[in-house]
């Protein structure tokens, strides 16, 4: 979104057209719509502006629910932005610090400062982005304990702040930032800042582990099995005795593993009758090891993120699957085995093997009314094909 697109936004007329639009879906037709929007006198630029912003209203329910209906989002914005259920969990550190003025350095659309001042925290929202920063002061201006500075976060004046949070940029337009020296703000700058404040950083799942200070807790979150983020948390915003935390968010509610340290592997042995796939913000707080013995379980392979058990344990740190068909690692033998169970449609997945599944389904041709799932791995030296169900 450019000045001018927000200017025709940021009227009357422009916020009253947004309002009345239906909701947003794929299949509508678009063309229809800005005919008859352009039809009843409204000027080509509000047509496209609003039509723009119905469908990343659409896009954004996926995050924040009911409340994108009533809000306004930049592409770059939306894509970077905190999941509203993701974003209370932050707010939730400060409130119970005790921390009672925020600053919410490069806080883009406002998604984090949301849940902050939701919980009648003071908030300071800094963005150096313009048409950045008017859409994050749309989108508080409920809240009167709320408000944006338009500046630069590596410049603004923090006296009188009680903890920091930040969301460094990691992009420069489509392009990915690989070193952290040109984030905005750089890495250097965010975790300096925990020398004198206590400060709240949200990265990238994927980070160099090797960058995570030491005296850090850093927690991994995944929502629906997918994992979003991670966060690095200083002084009083860190668990005392926590460094290593998996936050998982789903429809069973949040649900956590904490720990000292990464937890030490588990043996690997012997296939049970139930194989267990971790979840993976377990597997990158490397507390995989905490889980299998929490199932009683074991590794299928010492350096696979696999666990396998005789007892089917309801957790909601990773999914569980019966072992219904253990098979070498061969097509022929799969194939066999898949026709015999008429199974035409085949999840595959694989950890442990070079193998594309794409292709490997493609081969297999699997035809037939049922649904089946093949785990291809090792277990111990062994390379096999685990067909599985759903537990």
């Amino acid at each position: 979104m450019d000045q001018a697109e927000l200017r025709e936004l940021l009227t009357a007329e422009g916020l009253a057209l947004l309002d009345s639009l239906p909701p947003w879906e794929s299949s509508a037709d678009v063309v229809r719509s800005v005919a008859d929007l352009r039809k009843a006198g409204h000027s080509p630029a509000l047509v496209a502006a609003v039509m723009g912003q119905a469908r990343l209203r659409a896009r954004a329910v996926a995050k924040f629910g009911p409340f994108a209906a009533t809000m306004l989002f930049t592409e770059a914005g939306l894509e970077q932005a905190t999941r509203l259920s993701v974003a209370a969990q932050h707010a939730g550190r400060f409130q119970l610090a005790g921390i009672g003025w925020v600053a919410d350095l490069g806080c883009g659309i406002g998604a984090d400062a949301l849940a902050l001042a939701a919980l009648e925290l003071e908030v300071t929202a800094v963005e150096r982005d313009e048409v950045t920063a008017a859409v994050a002061s749309y989108n508080l201006a409920s809240w009167s304990n709320a408000r944006v500075e338009l500046g630069d976060a590596e410049t603004f004046d923090l006296s009188g702040v009680g903890g920091v949070y930040l969301d460094p940029a990691r992009r420069d337009g489509a392009q990915r930032l690989k070193n952290p020296a040109d984030w905005s703000p750089s890495l250097d700058f965010a975790f300096g800042l925990a020398e004198r404040l206590p400060v709240g950083v949200k990265l990238g799942p994927g980070i160099d582990r090797d960058l995570i200070p030491d005296g850090a807790e850093a927690q991994w979150v995944s929502v629906d099995r997918e994992v979003v983020e991670l966060g690095v948390w200083f002084g009083a915003l860190a668990r005392p005795g926590v460094r290593r935390a998996a936050l998982v968010v789903g429809e069973h509610g949040t649900a956590e593993l904490t720990a000292a340290a990464d937890s030490p592997d588990a043996a690997a042995g012997s296939l049970g009758e139930y194989v267990y796939e971790p979840d993976g913000a377990v597997i990158r707080a490397r507390l995989i090891g905490d889980l299998a013995r929490t199932l009683d379980g074991r590794m299928l392979e010492a350096t696979i993120a696999y666990i396998t058990a005789d007892a089917a344990v309801e957790t909601p740190f990773a999914t569980c699957f019966r072992v219904v068909g253990d098979l070498p690692l061969d097509k022929k033998a799969i194939k066999r085995e898949l026709a015999a169970r008429g199974i035409g449609t085949l999840e595959i997945k694989k950890r442990g093997v070079d193998i594309d599944p794409a292709a490997f389904r493609t081969a297999l041709a699997p035809k037939g009314p049922a649904s089946g799932t093949l785990i291809l791995t090792r277990v111990g030296d062994r390379r096999r094909a685990l067909l599985v169900e759903r537990v």
